[in-house]
């Protein structure tokens, strides 16, 4: 099993593919154990098998509708118009327009790209320095990965559905919990703006009632989304996955045939687009599931617990390392990758410790929004590299206080559980 975990890290390294890394670290740990290969393919099937999957194609393709047409302007429009008379109102109406809009297209990167365009001159025409601005509109592509309907809530409730630890634990509850972190989030950014404000002498923006009515107006059809997801799912109406179907299609319906944002001929292309990527995840997370299964039975995460609990005696410690464990895997590692090859190793340690699965989620992810930050491989900060034609150096400067902001949040949720359990009627 050594040689077989050295292999591993050793084509890992070399650049091989997740999935090709993780389907030959099965098949290697089956043939040694002489057992029949088949068992992967059942693996794999089995993943096919849970009801809850098919969330994941039908919100990306609602993301990637929503992410084509012009949403994202008729969201900034309509948060500037309601918060933008705050104090540091335009950095709050920032906040704000990227996490609603990261937690419906599923990716920080898109947020950028689509948000960027018109997020950083406005701040720069609104007194922000150029720092403060720049950083903003990188570190926001991240801020809704905790809030439903994102797809790393999705995959981490679908990972850990599959392992004995999880059972019981739902996308539903994943929603729920992620919305309190969420907000502690926003917060603390905001009220870090606001200092940034008072000290840059920035000013605010006169609330107007025409406009507020305008950009209601201009937004009509993208308000009622969370209320048909959430409020579809919880009153009842629907499961997840149907609620991902009336999404993919309401989103289909306004950015086609109302709005007229996307022509007829951009639908296939952006199918194949979304295609190419939800096939990509599926890929890995069943490949992932078919190594998880041969480590489960090599007893690998028992193991594991063992010579940690040999080590460490404390749940706060536990959750100290684990938080520095994450921390350095999110700088290279992206978030999918991440939560298909270590979740199944570190949620039986967790559980060990008396953390709850959903709380780990909450950790995870929040570790991960951090990751997406971090040199060398931070994505976030080479799609705005590219966005803003600047140099990393440059982004790596200008992201680093919101990145202590987040660090921050992450120790507050990681040590008061309540923030993810609380709404679930957990302490």
């Amino acid at each position: 099993m050594v040689l077989i975990i050295l292999l591993f890290l050793l084509c890992a390294l070399a650049g091989v593919p997740v999935f090709a890394l993780l389907a030959g670290g099965a098949l290697l740990g089956y043939h040694h154990d002489d057992t029949a290969l088949a068992a992967i393919g059942t693996e794999l099937y089995r993943i096919t098998q849970t009801p809850v999957l098919l969330a994941l194609p039908l919100f990306t393709i609602a993301g990637y509708l929503l992410s084509e047409g012009h949403s994202s302007a008729r969201l900034v429009r309509l948060s500037r118009a309601l918060l933008g008379w705050m104090p540091s109102g335009l950095a709050l109406v920032a906040f704000v327009a990227c996490a609603a809009f990261t937690a419906f297209t599923g990716a920080s990167g898109v947020t950028i790209v689509a948000l960027g365009a018109l997020l950083y001159p406005a701040l720069r025409e609104g007194g922000y320095p150029e720092w403060f601005a720049l950083g903003l509109v990188t570190t926001s592509g991240c801020l809704g990965l905790l809030l439903p309907p994102s797809l790393p809530l999705i995959l981490y409730s679908i990972i850990v559905q599959q392992l004995p630890q999880g059972a019981g634990i739902s996308i539903e509850q994943m929603f729920v919990a992620g919305l309190l972190p969420s907000l502690l989030i926003l917060i603390l950014l905001a009220v870090f703006g606001w200092f940034v404000v008072r000290r840059s002498a920035v000013p605010v923006q006169v609330f107007s009632w025409p406009e507020l009515r305008a950009a209601l107006w201009s937004a009509r059809f993208e308000l009622p989304l969370p209320l048909l997801v959430l409020g579809g799912i919880y009153g009842g109406w629907f499961a997840v996955s149907e609620a991902a179907a009336v999404t993919a299609l309401y989103a289909l319906v306004i950015e086609v045939l109302i709005y007229r944002d996307i022509p007829w001929r951009r639908l296939p292309d952006l199918a194949r687009e979304a295609g190419v990527m939800i096939g990509g995840l599926l890929l890995v997370l069943a490949c992932a599931m078919a190594l998880t299964n041969w480590l489960i039975e090599q007893e690998v995460p028992s193991h594991l617990f063992a010579l940690i609990n040999a080590h460490v005696h404390s749940r706060y410690v536990f959750l100290a390392l684990l938080n520095l464990l994450l921390l350095a895997l999110g700088a290279f590692l992206d978030i999918f990758s991440s939560l298909v090859i270590m979740v199944p190793l570190i949620l039986p340690m967790a559980v060990g410790f008396g953390v709850n699965p959903v709380h780990l989620g909450i950790i995870f992810l929040a570790n991960m929004q951090i990751g997406y930050l971090m040199p060398p491989i931070g994505m976030d900060l080479y799609i705005a590299s590219y966005r803003f034609k600047r140099p990393i150096i440059d982004l790596v400067r200008a992201t680093w206080p919101f990145m202590l902001v987040l660090l921050l949040a992450l120790i507050i949720l990681t040590y008061i559980p309540w923030l993810s359990l609380g709404l679930l009627g957990h302490g």
